[in-house]
């Protein structure tokens, strides 16, 4: 039987994809599996547990930290939510003086490397006297949270049927119904992948941190990283199986309200 070009390149393809997805996702399987593992030492398998997670439960330094990321995340994504949209629709729809300076500016928090923008940040906190703690890791992380949610909410603004809103107009909606109960649930996708990057990005931060916490403000990454200095040991896979698990339930509930929105 021949084969054509286009099934070789079809076949080349799927098994490149797959190559990559294997290695990407292998090192998490691992990770996690041996998170159950009886050894100290991840070597060998030398059988199935739940004492790392037992012992993570008891380990209060460390449920501190997991406490401060999620507070830290939670709070700048819906700040930086709020602001990013009203900058991604304020961006799209008018034309004003400067605006191609104010657009710029927006992105330098993207372009510019991470260890640049906590050095700036922590100048800055110092000469406000603004002491360091979680109010200062919310803030550094709203701060470059907000240009992420606006790209993402400008790019999903760009497909969007600004006739809809003027056909509702037209029926006898108000300039903010209209926004209310059409612009917003048809932007709704587009909010939600930005909040999601923004929560993605503020629990996982690790050098802007570094530099904006100050003491009882220990972040995950922060703690995490203390701990790898002597060894990765079950207990740092246990956590991060547990982060893998929210991650996932996060996905799960945004994807159920993507469906929502979009019915």
């Amino acid at each position: 039987m021949k084969v054509s070009k286009h099934q070789i390149e079809s076949g080349l393809l799927s098994f490149y994809c797959r190559l990559i997805y294997f290695f990407l996702y292998f090192p998490i399987v691992i990770l996690v599996v041996f998170s159950f593992n009886r050894e100290r030492i991840n070597a060998k398998w030398t059988g199935f547990t739940f004492y790392w997670y037992k012992i993570l439960l008891s380990d209060s330094d460390l449920l501190l930290s997991l406490k401060n990321s999620v507070v830290i995340a939670f709070f700048s994504t819906i700040v930086s939510t709020v602001l990013g949209t009203c900058a991604a629709f304020a961006m799209h729809r008018f034309r004003f003086s400067g605006r191609n300076f104010f657009d710029a500016i927006l992105h330098l928090p993207i372009i510019i490397p991470d260890i640049v923008m906590a050095i700036a940040l922590l100048s800055f906190f110092v000469l406000i006297h603004l002491r360091l703690g979680l109010t200062s890791v919310i803030i550094a992380h709203i701060t470059f949270n907000i240009a992420f949610v606006a790209i993402v909410v400008r790019a999903r603004l760009h497909d969007f049927d600004i006739e809809l809103e003027e056909a509702a107009m037209d029926l006898g909606a108000t300039k903010f119904q209209a926004f209310l109960k059409i612009t917003v649930p048809l932007t709704m996708p587009g909010i939600l992948a930005g909040a999601l990057l923004a929560f993605t990005l503020s629990f996982d931060d690790f050098l802007i941190a570094f530099f904006t916490a100050g003491v009882g403000s220990t972040t995950l990454p922060l703690k995490v990283y203390s701990m790898v200095k002597f060894g990765v040991s079950p207990e740092i896979n246990a956590i991060s199986a547990i982060t893998l698990l929210i991650t996932f339930i996060l996905i799960f509930i945004a994807q159920k309200l993507q469906r929502v929105t979009t019915i």
